[in-house]
């Protein structure tokens, strides 16, 4: 089936010539749970040619709730491997690359980041979190990125704006602050939501004994990997709701495919997006 007839009805909104530009469109996406995997169903269904997936982990019966890729049938396979296989099959002529790796201070290297016209950060781990950003704001690059949608349930408070305007969000404020430690001024849009976080309801197993996270993981071809595992590495699991995390996720691919909608003269550009300083921060 032709790419035209595939985008049909994208391109009866937005013009061919945006169409075409969609599908030159290099993406990298760090992070594919709850908010990533939706945002890269977002961005292959609205016709980026190019996405990079990259994320260390395997699937955990936990991630059933939110997460596009995990269902009962496939839990312990690798992430990238299984939304990877999704993706082609919603376009086939995709560029779907899956990177079953983790983002620190060794690998960072090795993503290329100059390379994409766009970097993606789904992570919900504050130091490769911070890593990326700062990483990708030296090089430049044009970075977008989500903060926290756990412990949200309403999803008519999810926004989107500069990291240095947006409130209500305990992972920005950490995030603002590392920013200034490092003497970096960038701004750059986030999601967020203002919602303020509800109390947890129950405890949890996760990073106990009793963790329900797969030892291992299955690979593509069947073979059996160590399973990276992040629960004992967090001070709280929180819990989070689809409704909140799948509207995180098409927020922030709404940011990529706008823009470049924007740069293919397909939509006017936004009004009032203003860099603020790191002193004019209120938190």
């Amino acid at each position: 089936m032709s790419r035209r007839a595939m985008f049909h009805r994208s391109e009866l909104l937005v013009g061919p010539a945006a169409i075409d530009r969609l599908g030159a469109t290099r993406v990298i996406l760090f992070g594919i749970g709850g908010v990533g995997s939706w945002t890269a169903e977002a961005l292959v269904r609205s016709g980026i040619g190019h996405l990079t997936l990259v994320d260390s982990d395997c699937v955990c019966i936990t991630n059933v709730n939110r997460q596009l890729q995990a269902t009962t049938a496939n839990v312990g396979r690798v992430k990238v491997d299984e939304l990877a296989v999704r993706l082609r099959l919603l376009n086939p002529d995709a560029g779907i690359v899956a990177r079953h790796d983790l983002y620190d201070i060794h690998t960072k290297d090795t993503f290329a980041l100059e390379t994409f016209d766009y970097v993606v950060d789904a992570i919900d781990s504050l130091s490769p979190k911070l890593g990326l950003i700062l990483q990708a704001l030296a090089l430049g690059r044009t970075l977008f990125s989500t903060m926290g949608a756990s412990g949200k349930v309403d999803p008519t408070r999810v926004r989107v704006g500069s990291i240095w305007k947006s409130r209500g969000c305990a992972l920005a404020r950490r995030i603002r602050k590392r920013m200034r430690h490092h003497d970096v001024t960038a701004d750059f849009q986030v999601v967020y939501s203002d919602e303020q976080r509800i109390q947890p309801g129950g405890d949890s197993a996760c990073g106990t004994d009793g963790c329900l996270c797969p030892k291992f993981a299955i690979a593509a071809d069947g073979g059996r990997l160590e399973a990276h595992e992040w629960c004992s590495q967090k001070a709280v699991i929180n819990g989070s709701l689809v409704q909140v995390t799948a509207t995180f996720g098409m927020c922030l691919a709404s940011l990529v495919v706008n823009d470049v909608l924007v740069k293919a003269g397909a939509m006017p550009p936004e009004v009032g997006v203003q860099v603020v300083r790191a002193d004019e921060d209120g938190e």
